[in-house]
């Protein structure tokens, strides 16, 4: 595969994010939202997320193919130096080493600023971003039993973390 170019987000890119992501929302239990977002509502959390923390798309032959980005793991002060990241890709697109790209991308980006734990919060199963996040050195740091309930199941949601700038 061809490598492609990443890049921080731009307001042009909100329809294809929507595209990307609503898949998930729609057919599967990956997000646990279950109402497809508007490209509106995209602007906005795109608008709020990159104002504070690195956005990025994965883009080839013009077309947004993944993104990936860091935001807020909780909204109290004293977690201000620990961020979610989240990455999603194409759903025709899996298993060719975008999310790899991403995630190594939006690491080196927070990695010598203030940023001191990276948390990804996994519903299970989820082999592929399992191993993506332990490739990168995340441990799992936290299993939840039946959670969610999405498609007439329950879900289990797993944290993994990342330790950086140890001291």
């Amino acid at each position: 595969m061809n490598k492609g170019t990443i890049r921080p987000i731009r307001k042009e890119d909100s329809q294809r994010i929507c595209e990307i992501y609503n898949y998930y929302v729609q057919d599967t239990c990956i997000s646990f939202e279950e109402d497809p977002v508007s490209k509106e509502e995209i602007m906005k959390r795109i608008a709020v997320i990159s104002s504070a923390y690195p956005f990025l798309v994965y883009e080839m032959n013009g077309e947004v193919l993944g993104y990936a980005y860091a935001n807020k793991w909780k909204e109290r002060v004293a977690y201000r130096f620990s961020v979610e990241v989240t990455i999603y890709i194409d759903k025709d697109h899996l298993g060719k080493g975008i999310g790899n790209q991403l995630l190594d991308e939006l690491m080196g980006r927070v990695k010598g600023s203030n940023i001191h734990v990276l948390m990804a919060v996994i519903a299970l199963p989820n082999e592929k971003s399992v191993r993506l996040h332990e490739k990168y050195g995340f441990k799992k740091a936290a299993h939840f039993i039946e959670v969610g309930y999405k498609q007439n199941r329950w879900i289990d949601v797993g944290y993994w973390e990342l330790v950086l700038n140890e001291t």
